[in-house]
């Protein structure tokens, strides 16, 4: 998904602030994603207290959206470089097509992952089936050494695992016994958890990463420390154990992120990641210009969407601030 009017390097203005178990609470900000009808997502990645989760940089969640009073998804084709792109949906389904020829649908409880290194351009269409849209995108910061990776497009369906009070879909990386076959070019975890009603379920997690929780639903409390739907539990790494409690009648549903702190300083700006301001001057050049870069997206009915203007002052690399 484009973040269309809103750029990443806007950096979410939402409150942050670190609970006596040390588990540090970032809220998100709506952001309208373009148009008269307006799809608006909760922003919780990046802002200034954070940056990434791991290689996780960038965290749009939305819905459950009626389409019939939203319009639902169309994002006209639009380019990336230098990330990849996470689509993962709880309700509706979207149509993806991409500069590959890939012409996909994507449906919930099911893993589209999209790299555009060098570069790639897609578009994304809820289809007329859908009557409510509700799931999160996610990007993926690639490492210098494979930043200008080439184009793909991978898609798996993650069996259902059951948890110890609940049950895990795990899309990336490994948890509770279970390994995706989806490679990544750094370390990572992702998953979806449901958790019981008044219950917690206690994960042993990979003590060199960091992790963040968002909460789609329920009552939801990380290491104790409670979250707000649509809030980011983050906790550094250093932990064996993740202790997850829904405190709520009714089941919970949260994503779960993770990997080693990202060490590596980026420039964010709209739909690029690069390393330089120049990196990101050329690459808007280049879609403006019509670039191969970008190849074509065929099928979309209308035209692509134009880059936004650059700012006037050198975009700044960041990373996360110091511990």
């Amino acid at each position: 998904m484009s973040n269309m009017e809103t750029h990443p390097d806007e950096l979410v203005q939402a409150g942050t602030h670190l609970s006596e178990r040390g588990v540090e609470i970032l809220t998100s900000r709506e952001v309208p994603l373009g148009g008269p009808r307006a799809m608006t997502v909760r922003r919780t990645l990046p802002q200034r207290a954070r940056t990434l989760i791991g290689a996780w940089c960038f965290a749009d969640h939305y819905g459950p959206d009626d389409v019939d009073q939203t319009g639902g998804m169309r994002v006209a084709p639009h380019p990336h470089i230098g990330l990849q792109t996470v689509s993962w949906l709880f309700s509706g389904e979207i149509e993806h097509r991409d500069s590959l020829g890939v012409h996909a649908l994507i449906r919930p409880g099911e893993l589209n992952l999209m790299t555009g290194g060098f570069g790639i351009s897609h578009s994304e269409v809820s289809t007329q089936r859908t009557t409510r849209l509700h799931g999160m995108q996610l990007w993926i910061a690639l490492p210098e050494a494979h930043r200008h990776a080439a184009s793909n497009f991978q898609h798996h369906v993650p069996g259902v695992v059951p948890l110890d009070g609940g049950t895990a879909r795990v899309f990336l990386g490994s948890l509770a016994g279970d390994t995706s076959p989806v490679p990544t070019f750094t370390p990572l975890l992702g998953a979806e958890l449901s958790i019981e009603p008044d219950t917690t379920v206690h994960l042993t997690v990979d003590e060199e990463f960091e992790h963040g929780v968002i909460v789609d639903t329920g009552d939801v409390r990380i290491n104790g420390t409670p979250l707000a739907t649509a809030e980011l539990g983050y906790v550094a790494s250093g932990l064996r154990t993740l202790s997850l409690t829904n405190a709520s009648p009714q089941p919970a549903r949260v994503v779960l992120l993770g990997g080693p702190p990202f060490q590596e300083e980026i420039v964010m700006w709209w739909n690029f990641i690069g390393r330089t301001h120049q990196d990101i001057v050329q690459a808007r050049d280049e879609w403006q210009n019509g670039s191969d870069r970008f190849g074509r997206v065929e099928g979309y009915d209308g035209d692509p969407l134009p880059a936004p203007t650059l700012p006037n002052a050198t975009i700044a690399p960041r990373r996360n601030p110091a511990s």
